[in-house]
Parts: C-alpha cells; structure tokens; sequence
C-alpha cells in the first residue's frame, strides 16, 4: 500500500472520500505520536466536521483511539457501568448519578471530560473540591472503584490518548459539533475503561453540540448502534436543551448543587433526567427486573443517604476532605462578587437560552477559550429559572458569581438577553424528548 503523506490523507476526507482503515489507524498514529501537527490535526477535524464519516469509518475511528492506549480489564462483584452526556449547561448528573449506581450494587468507573465549548466539564467540577484529583495513578482508580463503588476522574495519559489531544483541538477549532467525534471520542474511552453497560444522554437544543432533534436522534442512534456493536449493552436518551438543565452553571457552584440533591433538594427537571438514565444503566445491568423497579432503588439510594455516603468516600479516596459533604461551605471558595438579577417586568418566563447562560460561565472565566487554560472553579450562575416559572418585577431571575465588578456587569448583560418573560401564560418544556 502507498503510504500517504498527512496531507493527502486531509485532503481525502476534505474532498467528500472515505478513509481506509489503514488511512484512519495512520492518522490515530499521528495524532499520538505527535507527528501530526496541531495545525493538521485541526484540520483533520474540520474536514470530519464538514465532510461526515460514515459508521464503518466511525467503528474504525473509535477502536483506533481505543488501542491508542491500555484498556482496563475488571475482576468485580457486580456490572461495570457508565452514563455520558454529549453536554449542555447545568448538567450536574453525573455528579449524583455515579454515586447512586454505586449504591444500586453496581460499579462506575467514571472518566469524565472538561469543558467544550460553553458546555461545563464534569471532571473541572470536581477539581475545585480542594484536594481532589481527576488523575490518579491506575491501581489506586481500581482500587477505588472496587471499594467504594465509583470514581469520576478525568482522563489519563495512557487512556485513548488519541482522543485526549484531539478533544482538546476540536474544543478551540470549532470541531466540536460532529457526530463521527462525538461518538468516537465518548466510546472510545468507555470501551477502554471496561465499561459493560452504557447509558447516553445525547442533548438536544440551543445549549446542546446537536441543535437539531433529528441531529440528536442520529447521534444517539450511532452511539447506540457503535457501542452495541462492540458488545456493550448501551442505550439512549434525547432530553432538551434548550434551557439549562439544572438552575446552577458554574464548576464549585455545580458541585454545591449536587450536595444539595443528596440533600433533599431536588428540582424536578434535573431529577427526571437522573432517574431516567440510572433505570436505563440498572435495567440494562440486571440489577432491577423493569423502570419502575429501577427508580424505586434509585430513589431509596437517596432516602437512605447511601447515595450521599457513597459521594462523600468517593471524595475522600481521591483526596478531597474526610468533611466534605458536612461543611462544604468551608471547601468551596465563594466568588468575590455576587450580584443578583431581578426581572424588569411581571408575567411567565418564556425562555432561557443556555448557550447564552453557558457562555456566561466562560466570559467569568469558568470555561476555556485555549486549551488547557486554567479555570476559575468559583464563579458562575445559579438561581436560573425554568420555562413556565411565574415572576414579578421584583424577582430574582439568577445570581451572578464573579472575580470583579466588571465581569459581573458583562455578565449580567448576556443572562439579560438569555431571558425572555411573556406577559402571557407559559407551559413548562419537557425535558425528556425521546
């Protein structure tokens, strides 16, 4: 076989062609080995982003970037299972999800992402729990998991490092909306984690990488389809995201908000989506014979606190605070300037666009804009209401967190825009789609 230079294996894929095996494995390489140049692995991306793949050259992409590095192998009592979300803004999910799995007597070694884009990254949450680190060595992961029942790290070195530098171009190239990516750079690390069960949240909406329903829908049915076909049980959800998920956007802010869920306090939206994608992982893992039967031991794995206790190990074992969960006003570092949006006029919130609000986290300085820029793990929103939500002119539509005076006015003049309210009545949205 003629070996082809980076350049014309671009062009191929630029020009509409489809690439070999060989063509995909070579270009893996370089993306590895750093033979491929920032400039050229970007461009990659661009032309996957314009051009699409198809699913023999998604399969292909997504094993690649699994044998770019070790797999884990799992000798457990029970299922290893994962949730993933494609994104949005709000999120917090896994943050509550991946301990009450744990608690359902299943095992979840989480390998979470940063943030994409306005999007936030689970494993940039977690790191502004002081001490905490998304990067432990291999045995000590194992080890966690096996005795506490779950661990949210980031993604190491040795785990589809392919994926690891690709990810981190597609986030400032704007490559990020590509279903072939998307679905090549989720699976691979699950497939590499040893993951048997799989549950996908593939958001759809103005907040979400998928604008389009019939986008999602494709994307949800590729990841389904891959996954499967690599003898992982896997099914998926659409939910919208159009509004934020959650009423909280913002790394530590975020993370606030998942302890207030193990709590007690549980918004409606948020606990659908939980309960929705656990049924899906327990159903699927055998630990609970149909939905109903699911959500029954997902919700007493909060009644019971065991969620919660299963969070707070999770938190020590990687080196965050023994305390954490009972004085994590303590822990997490509260913005210097906190400055509260009321709404200008009486009636219903019509809208709340979650990009704009997600966008907001960056210019505060709680997102990226180059990679591997440092975040601001104290400032962001919360507070943020929901379609359907009644307000009077008096009342707070969210609660800006930032470093200065003058991030926040910034701030506070894109959530202004974010924010619509009717004079007229206005029906909450469903947040599950399909």
């Amino acid at each position: 076989m003629i070996h082809l230079t980076p350049a014309e294996l671009i062009a191929i894929k630029r020009d509409g062609g489809a690439l070999s095996n060989q063509m995909i494995d070579d270009v893996v390489s370089g993306i590895t080995d750093m033979s491929l140049s920032d400039a050229q692995v970007g461009a990659f991306a661009m032309a996957v982003r314009i051009r699409g793949m198809n699913i023999d050259e998604t399969v292909q992409l997504t094993d690649a970037m699994r044998r770019s590095g070790t797999s884990i192998t799992w000798n457990l009592d029970g299922p290893v299972v994962d949730k993933h979300s494609t994104g949005g803004v709000g999120d917090t999910v896994s943050l509550m999800l991946a301990p009450m799995l744990a608690a359902c007597g299943a095992y979840v070694p989480m390998i979470s992402g940063r943030g994409l884009g306005h999007t936030g990254g689970t494993c940039d949450k977690m790191e502004s729990i002081p001490g905490y680190t998304t990067t432990p060595p291999r045995e000590q992961f194992q080890n966690i998991v096996r005795d506490v029942g779950c661990a949210v790290i980031g993604q190491t070195n040795d785990l589809a490092p392919a994926d690891k530098r690709l990810y981190s171009i597609r986030d400032v190239t704007a490559t990020v909306e590509s279903i072939p990516l998307i679905c090549s750079s989720i699976l691979s690390k699950k497939l590499a984690s040893g993951t048997n069960v799989l549950a996908m949240n593939v958001t759809t909406g103005g907040g979400a990488f998928m604008a389009k329903l019939e986008d999602a829908k494709a994307l949800a049915q590729t990841i389904t389809s891959v996954a499967q076909g690599a003898g992982v049980r896997c099914h998926s959800l659409v939910t919208d995201m159009d509004q934020p998920l959650g009423s909280a956007a913002g790394n530590a802010i975020e993370v606030q908000y998942a302890l207030d869920y193990f709590q007690g306090v549980r918004e409606p939206r948020m606990h659908e989506v939980v309960l929705a994608l656990g049924a899906l992982v327990l159903v699927d893992a055998g630990l609970a014979k149909d939905d109903a039967d699911a959500k029954q031991k997902l919700e007493a794995s909060l009644t019971s606190g065991a969620a919660l206790e299963k969070f707070a190990r999770m938190i020590a074992a990687l080196g965050g605070p023994t305390d954490f969960c009972e004085s994590s006003t303590k822990y997490l570092v509260s913005a210097p300037v906190i400055r509260e949006i009321t709404a200008q006029r009486t009636g219903w919130i019509e809208s709340v666009g979650a990009k704009e609000i997600g966008m907001s986290v960056v210019v505060l300085g709680g997102g990226r804009t180059q990679p591997g820029a440092p975040v601001d793990w104290r400032v962001g929103v919360n507070g943020i209401p929901s379609v359907g939500d009644k307000v009077e002119s008096s009342t707070v539509i969210a609660r800006v967190h930032a470093a200065s005076e003058v991030e926040a006015e910034i701030a506070e003049k894109r959530i202004r825009a974010a924010i619509s309210i009717s004079e007229s009545h206005v029906d909450p949205r469903q947040v599950l789609i399909a």
